[in-house]
């Protein structure tokens, strides 16, 4: 699966469109390439997904593969050459005359020439060659991917806002699993959940987990999902995390650096007069339980563990413990059915199959046996086809009646897999790079994409917009599962299905694409584009030959308290297009950085590096910078060299997660704002000039502002109203007391949805008023002494409001407006005293969070008109207002019909969280 045709030609034109036009030899061939790379991603492009039934045939698919790999490489190669030279001289162009002219140049230009020659008679030949020994062409097709036809934009973002498909005919199971886990029984229990792959295992937990009358009865709840080469530390770690962050508590700061014993001593201690509940996702081996079972201690209290596996011998294995065992049964034809329907005819009314698909719908059902995977992945395969194609696709499956069920599953995902787009098929198997149940990040993951090659340009939108259309394609199609969204339900963060997973790295492994190395042995010789390696510490990765030709190189360190290594990138992957050591503990940039002509990603996030070079400037193709959280308070100058840079992520967090400092720019030099082609510039420090030269910088549609002084409101109220495609606006002024003066801002960008204001506000900003893409609000130490509300109250978008420390007044009476709002925090407000909902007004808020006002010691009024108010958090309040709430309490009748109430305090140990539902 080669790079796709028009990113190579593109490489070739840039290349050879002036002055190369006088290099006798290689103008010829270059064009000569050209056409067979046309002719040959065409022919790629035809094979993906049929049935080679050949071995000869597979063969001559393997050979035309391996070509388009190796013109990539010798363009990069030529590309890399040019630059190299071009280093030593300053001066590109100069340099390029001096390759025609000196002689020692004269030997690398034959040298390219003999290599395309070389490679374009081998091309030709292939066809001679099958045909001499009879090979034949390309015989039985798959029939899911003849003249597929893509998914059209706005039926795989309908996928934007809706939920997850259910597992529908869950509710009995779950009850089951209920009254297990709420029996009474003070004996510690372990429940185990026993089932093959895709059959829904971790779906049922899932909603046994999320319950609401569950919750409530266990002091604190965490889930973890068990590697099949987990490390018990980093579970130890993991459950620690859990724990605190399930209770909005502290995370212990020195955690990472603590050794076997003091992670279990804190986690016995913490434990031990709790009645908890924990999951154990997806667990493979006997040991695990054996191994985690002293950290979670048997107090007597009820507490609970859940786990769920694909082995029996695993699922009866509870060592003494009071155990239980729930066997998931397959789903019956009426169930299967009807989450079948849920996605294959989502785009007809009430989800109803047409009548002259129903008796070949069914059918195509019970190919799936009940098998919830299968039967999403075809269903969503089937979405996508016209009636006449139903007939082609049952057919295929007809093919494999005779073996077992595990394997029909993997078969119906490799159907889904062949009838994928072309560019489609990079995307997916590029997420196998990720391990195994890892948080796939949306905004990374689109990045990489980009960098790679795999988006196809489109009249009218950025390759991010396309980007994100494939993936929503993915995951309308189920290949990738949705696990956290943002609040206008666009999708944060989304995982692989391990089966899913396996097979995308079967055929990475099988098509030279991409692989996953452990780091544990030496890799002799790399044959593939793409490595990602997991290891469980940061030293040396041990990789042999073949790493010139790598695109891509992704580093995962589970053992973040491993030391740290300077070493981290092999030598000699001098063609690489993505470096991604995020949370790498990296304090050195390799020297080789410089020479990445063809990176087009770096994401250092996370990691111990405290500089960048001023070399970094070299890596002119560069689009996404990420150091986010590293120790980088400083941008060399040389950064404004990066002129195709796109995304400059640098902002820095501290542990103070409310306080004004929680958030912090980084320093950089004033020609940053002539990065043109900037889309994302998150967080730069004001110093100098860069407030009026910021407004230069148009393409921007997020940016992040620090150090903000009074005396900078006119040019930078100038400056951001040039940004007309902006739609995330950060300020925060330079210490608690200046002044954030942006009343100047007439007209503010006309598509902002999420706007973030650190620092004091004299007034309310008379242009929140037309604000009407607006679907968040943050104001942080604004103190404003003016009622805010009649300013915000009729924005039609606004979801989520927050305010910390952000009013200074005494009273907030919410009287009209406010339909979209779901989340509302009111945070620090130290003269609050009384706050008032009226009837009607913010009808779909689910999530209220009061933190820190010491002044509102009654119930705020109207709670009982919130009829979707699902969460209500009060976090160091008042105990009378704690008390009016509690069961008996004069305000309980207003808060009875909130599912989840809790009452958050501080003690001598740390943040504690009871329930108070």
């Amino acid at each position: 699966m080669a790079l796709p045709t028009n990113i190579l030609i593109g490489k070739i034109v840039t290349i050879f469109e002036n002055e190369a036009s006088s290099i006798a030899g290689v103008r010829d061939e270059i064009d000569d390439i050209k056409q067979e790379l046309v002719s040959m991603t065409a022919f790629l492009n035809d094979t993906e997904g049929k049935n080679v039934r050949s071995e000869g045939g597979r063969t001559w698919v393997a050979s035309v593969r391996g070509m388009a790999y190796d013109v990539e490489d010798i363009i990069d190669e030529f590309m890399y050459h040019m630059y190299k030279r071009g280093c030593h001289d300053g001066r590109f162009a100069r340099w390029f005359h001096q390759t025609i002219r000196i002689p020692q140049n004269v030997w690398f230009r034959r040298q390219m020439s003999k290599k395309l020659r070389k490679i374009s008679i081998m091309i030709k030949a292939i066809p001679d060659r099958n045909q001499r020994y009879g090979v034949g062409g390309l015989e039985g097709t798959s029939s899911a991917c003849d003249d597929v036809s893509k998914l059209m934009r706005n039926q795989a973002e309908s996928s934007l806002f809706i939920k997850e498909d259910e597992l529908v005919g869950i509710e009995r199971k779950k009850q089951l699993l209920i009254n297990w886990l709420m029996n009474g029984e003070q004996q510690q229990t372990l429940l185990s959940v026993v089932g093959m792959g895709g059959s829904g295992k971790t779906t049922l937990v899932a909603k046994t987990f999320n319950d609401e009358r569950v919750k409530k009865q266990f002091h604190c709840c965490a889930w973890v999902t068990i590697s099949q080469t987990y490390v018990i530390d980093d579970l130890f770690r993991s459950l620690i995390k859990e724990f605190h962050e399930a209770n909005k508590e502290k995370i212990p700061a020195d955690m990472n650096s603590m050794t076997y014993r003091e992670l279990l001593q804190v986690l016995v201690n913490y434990l031990e007069s709790k009645r908890y509940m924990v999951v154990l996702d997806d667990v493979w081996d006997i040991k695990l339980w054996k191994e985690i079972r002293i950290a979670l201690p048997n107090t007597q209290l009820g507490s609970r563990i859940m786990l769920t596996t694909r082995k029996e011998d695993v699922a009866s294995s509870s060592f003494g413990a009071q155990s239980h065992i729930h066997h998931i049964q397959l789903l019956e034809m009426n169930d299967a059915w009807e989450l079948f329907s849920s996605k294959a005819f989502s785009a007809y009314q009430n989800n109803c199959c047409p009548p002259e698909l129903q008796s070949l719908a069914e059918e195509v059902v019970e190919k799936c046996e009940g098998l919830p995977l299968a039967i999403v992945a075809l269903a969503g395969l089937m979405s996508s086809k016209k009636p006449f194609e139903w007939k082609q696709v049952y057919n295929c499956l007809n093919l494999h009646l005779t073996i077992p069920l595990l394997e029909r599953v993997e078969n119906i995902l490799f159907l889904s897999f062949d009838d994928l787009p072309y560019p489609l098929k990079h995307c997916f198997l590029y997420c196998s790079l990720f391990p195994e149940d890892y948080l796939i990040r949306r905004k990374r993951l689109i990045r990489m994409w980009i960098a790679e090659g795999f988006i196809q340009d489109e009249k009218g939108a950025t390759p991010e917009e396309v980007a994100e259309s494939y993936l929503m394609q993915l995951i309308f199609r189920s290949m990738l599962h949705v696990v956290q969204r943002n609040e206008s339900g666009r999708p944060k963060a989304c995982k692989m299905h391990d089966l899913m997973r396996k097979l995308a790295l079967s055929k990475s492994e099988k098509e030279k694409f991409g692989a996953v190395y452990d780091g544990k042995e030496v890799m002799e010789e790399v044959q593939v584009r793409r490595l990602s390696t997991q290891t469980t510490g940061g030293g040396e990765i041990k990789l042999g030959t073949g790493v010139a030709q790598l695109r891509s190189f992704l580093v995962f360190v589970t053992d973040v308290s491993s030391s740290s290594s300077s070493n981290t990138l092999p030598s000699g992957c001098k063609l690489l297009r993505v470096l991604d050591l995020q949370y790498v503990p990296i304090d050195i940039l390799p020297k080789e950085l410089e020479y990445l002509f063809n990176l087009r990603y770096l994401n250092l996030r996370g990691t111990p590096v405290k500089k960048l070079p001023e070399s970094i400037g070299k890596l002119s193709n560069l689009q996404t910078l990420d150091i986010r959280d590293s120790k980088i308070e400083v941008l060399p100058s040389g950064i404004a060299k990066l002129q195709n840079l796109r995304h400059l992520i640098m902002y820095r967090r501290t542990e103070e997660h409310r306080g004004f400092r929680y958030l912090n720019g980084t320093r950089s030099p004033s020609n940053i704002c002539m990065l043109k082609k900037l889309q994302v510039l998150a967080c730069v420090e004001l110093e100098g000039n860069i407030v009026k030269l910021v407004g230069n910088m148009t393409q921007l549609r997020r940016i992040g502002i620090s150090n903000v002084k009074e005396r900078d409101e006119m040019d930078l109220c100038a400056s951001i109203q040039k940004m007309k495609l902006l739609h995330q606006l950060v300020l925060k002024t330079s210490d608690e007391e200046e002044v954030l003066q942006t009343n100047a801002l007439c007209s503010p960008p006309p598509h902002l949805q999420t706007l973030v204001l650190v620092g004091k506000l004299e007034i309310v900003p008379r242009w929140f008023f037309s604000l009407q893409s607006l679907i968040q609000l943050q104001l942080h130490w604004s103190r404003i002494e003016e009622d805010l509300l009649p300013y915000i109250e009729a924005l039609p978008n606004l979801g989520y409001l927050v305010l910390i420390n952000g009013y200074a007044g005494r009273e907030l009476c919410f009287s009209r407006g406010f339909v979209k709002l779901t989340r509302l925090e009111l945070c620090t407000c130290p003269l609050l005293n009384k706050v008032t909902i009226e009837k009607g007004v913010m009808s779909n808020l689910q999530s209220l969070r009061i933190d820190n006002c010491p002044e509102l010691s009654t119930t705020p009024q109207g709670l009982q008109y919130l009829t979707k108010l699902k969460e209500m958090s009060l976090v160091v309040v008042p105990k009378e207002l704690k008390d009016s709430i509690r069961e008996g309490g004069v305000d309980r009748e207003k808060v009875q019909h909130i599912p989840e109430i809790y009452h958050i305090y501080k003690t001598s140990l740390g943040m504690c969280r009871e329930s108070l539902s």
